[in-house]
């Protein structure tokens, strides 16, 4: 089996086995948690969290909207 390179996260010279990262590095990525996620995170500060709508996770879109998902999906 051909190798695949080092991981391409920052000071990591461990083998890639996936999407150019190391194991670690790759299931940190598919968690969301590395600086470019596998998708779109919330714009509010600090939240990770995957983008429900206009840019926000469920929780800050159900707080800054007054609805919750199940509404949303209902209307």
């Amino acid at each position: 089996m051909a190798s695949k390179g080092t991981c391409k996260a920052t000071d990591c010279k461990h083998e890639a086995v996936g999407r150019g990262y190391c194991r670690k590095h790759y299931r940190l990525w598919k968690a969301g948690e590395m600086p470019k996620g596998r998708y779109k995170t919330c714009t509010f500060e600090k939240c990770r969290k995957k983008r429900y709508r206009l840019s926000l996770c469920e929780a800050h879109y159900a707080a800054k909207t007054g609805k919750s998902a199940a509404a949303a999906a209902a209307a």
